[in-house]
């Protein structure tokens, strides 16, 4: 473990339809550039270890939410993450790169849609579909 990377644990919010997002989330931040290790712990606990010049933890719990999983919100977590923050971003002015490393996120995004399943979404009749 480098002086950059730093451990987290990531918390899920329990009463939601899809009972392993632990697993599905590791699974999904495995293949990122920067992010060193995403264990599923139990259904709703993630460990993530990630270098910090790459990903900050608000970026990679932004990524989690915007691709559809529901973290925990209860007030020692928000503290917790509110204290990470500060100084993952301080650490990050300090070693001079506060954009980090690379398109990473971006990156997340492509692998994220990369393994989703396409097709025709719109139900309606491909005449309809057509129709100006």
């Amino acid at each position: 473990m480098t002086t950059f990377s730093k451990q987290r644990d990531v918390m899920f919010y329990p009463l939601h339809d899809e009972e392993a997002q632990a697993l599905a989330a590791s699974k999904m931040l495995s293949d990122i550039d920067g992010i060193e290790i995403a264990h599923a712990v139990s259904d709703i606990h993630l460990v993530v270890r990630y270098d910090l010049r790459y990903f900050t933890l608000t970026d990679i719990e932004e990524l989690l939410t915007t691709v559809g999983f529901h973290l925990d919100n209860n007030l020692l977590i928000k503290l917790k993450r509110a204290l990470y923050k500060y100084t993952e971003e301080t650490e990050r002015a300090n070693m001079g790169s506060l954009e980090g490393l690379s398109n990473s996120t971006r990156g997340a995004y492509i692998s994220r849609y990369q393994n989703l399943p396409h097709g025709c979404r719109d139900k309606r009749p491909s005449h309809w579909r057509n129709y100006l």
